[in-house]
Formats: C-alpha cells, structure tokens, sequence
C-alpha cells in the first residue's frame, strides 16, 4: 500500500513542505493530461511512493524530473488497463425495444393527434397531411387544391399550432423557440 503524503518520513531526504509542493505539482500535471479525479489521486499517490523509495534507494538528481516520468508512465499504465477492459462489455447491451410505458405514452399521443386532426377543417388537413405526411411541395399541393403558396403555408402553420395546442403538456408560448 503506498504511503499517503503525511506518513512520508521527512527523513526521506526532502522536508515535508516539499514533498507538499511536489504531490501538488504533480498533480496538477496529471490533472492537465486526465479528467479523471480518480485517477488523478492514484496516480500522484503512487508517483509520490515512488519518489520515496528512490529518494532512500540513491541521490535524486531532479525529484520534479523524475516525478513527471513517473507520472507520465503510471497514466499510460491506466490507460492500457483501462483500454483492455474496455474492449469487454460489462453488461448484456439494453434491449432496443421501447420500454412498455413509452409505447402506452405513444399510442395516446397518436390517438390525441388523429382528434386533433379530424377537428380540423377539412381543406386545413387535407394541405397539413399532404405537406407533413406524404412530403409534397407547397407548390404542388398549391396547384393540385387551387390555393395560392401562401394560403398553403398558412393552412400547414394553423394545422401545426392546433395540433400543438392539442398535446399536453407540449403547449409553447408565441416567442418560445426550439
């Protein structure tokens, strides 16, 4: 178990206040190369245990040197075991199949819009279905009922808002944009 940073014997050829000045260096050179809080401790408490033992083992030269070396393979080391079991799925991939509430949600929606649509005057449907539904042009749907391309795109805005009018829950107010 690596030592934690005020179990570190200040004997260790370094006082206390640098080895804090070393972990917090070291960590924000982890932090810069990782977005993972967890691996971000790990990694500076390893590097940190390291650091000690060589600072006991031989005369360090640059402890900050070595601690960025240190760092830099343990995060590669993450990465690899990290990658490894990522290539395994945890779990059993979820079903693609609605779960059986949305399907209800859904088929009550749709049975609110089929109202909502045969409230509707009859010329106003006939240009919303054959614009939304069957994707005409509103050129065409002007030439096919005789309309001019405005009084179909003014039938096809007052189909949407009854329609939207008619949803639940769904009403959105004149300068609400999505």
């Amino acid at each position: 178990m690596p030592a934690t940073l005020h179990q570190i014997d200040t004997r260790a050829g370094a006082p206390e206040e640098d080895w804090r000045a070393i972990a917090a260096t070291l960590s924000r050179y982890v932090r810069a190369r990782t977005n993972r809080t967890d691996v971000v401790e790990d990694v500076v408490q390893e590097t940190l245990s390291r650091l000690v033992h060589q600072s006991r083992v031989q005369q360090l030269v640059s402890v900050y040197a070595l601690g960025f070396r240190i760092a830099a393979n343990l995060l590669v080391d993450h990465h690899r075991r990290d990658s490894r079991y990522a290539a395994e799925p945890a779990e059993e991939p979820a079903s693609q199949v609605p779960l059986p509430d949305r399907v209800l949600v859904g088929r009550q929606e749709v049975a609110i819009l089929e109202d909502a649509l045969a409230a509707m005057p009859p010329l106003r449907r006939d240009v919303l279905v054959r614009r939304r539904l069957q994707g005409h042009s509103c050129a065409s749907i002007a030439r096919d009922l005789g309309l001019s391309p405005k009084a179909v795109e003014k039938h096809i805005t007052r189909g949407l808002a009854d329609l939207h009018k008619a949803m639940p829950g769904k009403v959105r107010e004149p300068g609400d944009v999505r």
